[in-house]
Formats: structure tokens, sequence, C-alpha cells
């Protein structure tokens, strides 16, 4: 079984190579783009397991080029790691909301590239947890049937949403996700939730979880994440 096929998309040549180049040593089947009219057609020519995107492209951007992944049912499964100038914080978010898996800021180091890709792919073969499986990760033991969490032998009083937070995330370790991603996750029908009172059930969170509240990771601009691997 041959490894993974990845389509680069950006516009600067010398990132391109650099990214192909890197990419390829690690053994992954690498196409190139440099423009999202480009990208599109590779994408409907070729078998792609993974796309790395540039924001800023020409033409077609990096956003819309998402965007129109994620609105066809025939391409919608693949992941995308986006790649971002600093201070496109808004953009990200965006991104991360039509549906890509995670994001590079530049300028970047090609290994951590490699390590968000291999990452994406882990995750992405990961089952996620049904509603009413237990999850133990770092210490934690999360019964989503029935609604509690204990850290060893001692149980934590949540509130329902701040249970509804935490399953979420532990749910999907290393996965970064937005306020307004969490809000649609969490919220019920009698319930209402915002985007700040996620950041107030955060904090609630991380106080009732001690030394456990690290796990809980702000991803500035952007979100929170639980931490894939504990320090």
């Amino acid at each position: 079984m041959g490894k993974e096929t990845i389509l680069v998309v950006d516009d600067e040549e010398d990132i391109l190579e650099l990214v192909r180049f890197h990419l390829s040593r690690e053994g992954y089947e690498v196409l190139c783009a440099e423009t999202g009219e480009e990208a599109w057609r590779q994408i409907k020519s070729h078998h792609v397991d993974l796309l790395v995107i540039d924001l800023m492209l020409p033409g077609i951007d990096g956003l819309e080029l998402t965007r129109k992944l994620k609105n066809d049912s025939q391409t919608r499964q693949i992941p995308v790691v986006m790649l971002s100038a600093k201070g496109e914080e808004v953009d990200i978010v965006t991104g991360l909301e039509l549906g890509a898996d995670d994001y590079v800021t530049k300028p970047f180091s090609p290994r951590v590239l490699i390590a968000r890709v291999r990452a994406v792919f882990r995750r992405r073969a990961a089952p996620v947890a049904p509603d009413d499986e237990i999850i133990h990760i770092h210490g934690l033991h999360i019964d989503r049937g029935r609604r509690s969490l204990s850290i060893g032998d001692q149980t934590v009083d949540l509130t329902y949403t701040e249970f509804q937070v935490l399953a979420f995330l532990a749910g999907r370790p290393g996965w970064v996700f937005t306020r307004s991603q969490i809000v649609d996750a969490v919220r019920g029908d009698d319930y209402p939730v915002t985007d700040r009172s996620v950041d107030v059930q955060i904090v609630g969170l991380r106080k009732k979880l001690g030394d456990k509240g690290h796990l809980i990771e702000t991803v500035r601009g952007v979100g929170y994440r639980f931490t894939e691997r504990a320090a």
C-alpha cells in the first residue's frame, strides 16, 4: 500500500519547493499547484488524500478553495491544512469553520508542518467516541452515558455545559476548535451558549480539573483544543 498523496497549493515557488521536498522525503506522494484554479483541476483529476493550502492565492484564494472543497460531496472528506501569514487570525477562524483541519503560520518549520500533517492523518484514522462511550485520556475518565468525570478515584462535579465542552474537546484530542464550533457542538435546545460564554466555561473547567487544567489549551486568536500528548 502506497503512501498518501498530498496536494500543496502556494503561489510562492520557493515555499512550494520547500514543502514538496520535505513531504517527499517523508515518503508522501506530492502534487503541486500555484493557483486555486489549478489546484481544483488537480483535485478533480487525481486522487488526493490531503491538501496544504496557502490562504493568499491569486484568483481563487485559500478560503474559497476550501469552501469549494467542503461544498462538493466528492471532495468534502479531504482534510485541509492551511498555511497563513501571521496576523490572519480572522481568516484562520473562517477556514476552520469552513472545515479545515489545522493551520500552520508562516514563517514555519518544515518539521512542524510534517508533524501537523501526520497528526491530521492520525486523527482522521481514529474513531470518534460515541455518545455512550467512556473516554480514558491523560488520567481523566469521562463517561458520556452517565455524564460524569473522575480523575483517579475522585469524582469531579461539572455543570451540564462544562461536561459537554470537555467531552467534545477530549473526544478529539489535538483538534483545534473555534468558539463557534464549540457552541454548535454543545448547545442544547433549552440551553443557550454563546462564543463568550465558551471562555467562561473553559475557565470553570480548568479550575475544576486542578492540575489537569493545562490539558485544555488556548490557541491564541482561534479557540481551544484538548492536548494530544500530555507533558
